[in-house]
């Protein structure tokens, strides 16, 4: 009822109540922001002014790190260092290429996106999906549509593109409000970003972010892909069962009975087709080639003497297999997306992998763009120990307002989480984020997997509230098919219990598994640093 009262019309045909003009403020607000990658132009510009303004000043502050800890200056202080000067001009000039080849997320993510770009192209990702959801019983379809939404994540695009309008039309087909199917597949492919069964382009891109930010407190620190793994696994299961419950038992019984009236476009459900049977038993072969991939994948790291365990120790945690997690997903996606192709008759050769390849490196034109300006940023942030002071500043400012224990996850899975309203990537909110927050919570004692995977809870639930959410304008372009004078405001109502919901029974969940059962975040992952 109250999101019914927020979202009443005027005579003028335009939403009124509190809850709309809250949404329309967050939307102008969204709006004033730049492109991203101007944005982080301008922040780089910003912190060479910055640094040499305090550099003048001789700002400092005390090391929190130990004597003999690798990186600290003699005589105990981190200083600003300026840019604005001779020297750090030569910097920048020199160090200008180097700041966007080394920037570790492009090449991890690359990489790794090339393996999928096979399974996806070939059709196994697709088939897939549509083999999970149509065969999904009538009393299962809205878990298993939450459910596929969230594993569509390892290829986002084809959660969005293909899921969402297939899930409107199922529901639509079983005689249920097609809204409704569209909201639980948005809920799964956007509000559970983060979760998933597998490894995917996220992983890798948000660890290669996280380890230079930690850095800044401990220069030998690794973070690897894996990191967040455990909790994520579990994450898929309760995220998929808190959308079915919020699309049954809130939005489906708010949107009612469907009038297809309201309809923009003449509906039918044709478009719904199973997988055939050739591409049933392609799946079923892919399935074997994926089990013989992962077998022999295990045979290096679960004998104790497994050639990709660590050399020294012997142990899985910092070894060569998960330090080459993404080589090894390039490769199981690439053998299996292959296989599937010829069996299904979709890839014949090798051309069609490598132009399978080619499509998707030709989608990333804008991501390599806002990569570098990113590494630029982040280079300089590195550069003047700005990060540093912060985290330090910051830490001070926890610890003398008590805010030092677990409970300081609350408030920042939530401010992470009012941030993507206006910053909707995942990787260029992080990149602004973690150089600031994740020495910060390291210095009051917490290890940086541990802070990555409460940022990829806040920054997933509102996901499905904010306009800038670079697919929002298709999810509410396919809404508008089964209701013509739906609005932006209509939209993010319908899914806004989906992120109240997801931020409460996810943050209780991260508490549990963190600091009630002391379970790790992912392989070898540690729950408090120092």
């Amino acid at each position: 009822m109250l999101i019914e009262d927020t979202n009443k019309e005027s005579k003028d045909g335009q939403n009124t109540g509190w809850f709309n003009r809250f949404l329309a403020t967050v939307e102008w607000l969204g709006n004033l922001l730049p492109h991203p990658i101007t944005l982080f132009a301008g922040l780089a510009a910003f912190i060479v002014l910055l640094s040499g303004i305090l550099g003048y000043f001789d700002i400092a502050v005390a090391d929190p790190r130990p004597l003999d800890a690798k990186g600290r200056d003699p005589d105990g202080m981190i200083e600003v260092i300026s840019l604005l000067n001779a020297e750090g001009l030569q910097r920048i000039v020199t160090g200008l290429v180097t700041n966007f080849t080394g920037f570790a997320p492009l090449g991890t993510v690359l990489v790794a996106l090339l393996g999928v770009a096979v399974a996806e192209h070939s059709g196994l990702l697709a088939t897939a999906m549509r083999a999970m959801v149509l065969n999904a019983s009538k009393r299962m379809v809205t878990v298993t549509i939450v459910f596929a939404g969230i594993v569509s994540n390892t290829a986002a695009e084809l959660g969005y593109v293909v899921l969402i309008p297939l899930a409107a039309m199922i529901f639509h087909s079983l005689g249920r409000h097609p809204l409704a199917g569209l909201a639980a597949a948005f809920a799964g492919v956007s509000g559970g970003y983060s979760a998933n069964l597998l490894l995917g382009t996220v992983d890798p891109l948000l660890a290669g972010i996280t380890e230079p930010a930690a850095h800044m407190i401990d220069p030998d620190y690794v973070v690897g892909p894996e990191v967040n793994w455990y909790f994520m696994v579990v994450s898929t299961f309760v995220v998929a069962a808190m959308g079915a419950f919020v699309t049954e038992k809130i939005v489906e019984p708010r949107l009612g009975t469907y009038d297809p009236s309201e309809a923009s476009v003449e509906l039918d459900t044709r478009e719904m087709v199973p997988p055939s049977a050739r591409e049933i038993k392609a799946l079923k072969i892919a399935g074997i080639a994926f089990a013989t991939v992962c077998l022999l994948l295990a045979a290096t790291v679960v004998p104790e003497n497994g050639i990709l365990r660590h050399p020294e120790t012997g142990a899985v945690a910092g070894s060569p297999f998960l330090k080459g997690i993404v080589a090894f997903i390039f490769v199981t996606f690439g053998i299996t997306g292959f296989v599937y192709g010829r069996a299904a008759g979709t890839m014949r050769n090798d051309r069609d992998v490598i132009n399978a390849m080619s499509k998707s490196m030709g989608t990333m034109g804008l991501y390599i763009t806002l990569v570098f300006f990113a590494a630029q940023f982040v280079a300089f942030f590195k550069w003047t120990n700005l990060g540093t002071v912060l985290a330090v500043k910051g830490a001070s400012l926890l610890q003398t307002l008590g805010l030092d224990g677990p409970e300081v996850f609350v408030f920042f899975i939530i401010m992470c989480g009012v941030v993507n309203l206006s910053l909707g990537s995942a990787s260029a909110q992080w990149a602004v984020t973690a150089p600031i927050f994740v020495p910060m919570l390291m210095l009051i004692g917490f290890a940086p997997e541990v802070i990555q995977a409460a940022y990829r809870i806040g920054d997933s639930v509102t996901n499905l509230i904010t306009p800038m959410m670079s697919y929002f304008g298709l999810i509410l372009a396919i809404a508008s098919r089964y209701k013509k004078d739906l609005g932006i405001g209509t939209l993010i109502a319908t899914m806004l219990p989906y992120s109240i919901v997801f931020l409460f029974g996810w943050t209780i969940l991260f508490y549990v598994w963190v600091f009630l059962l002391g379970l790790p975040v992912g392989p070898g992952s540690a729950t408090y640093y120092g």
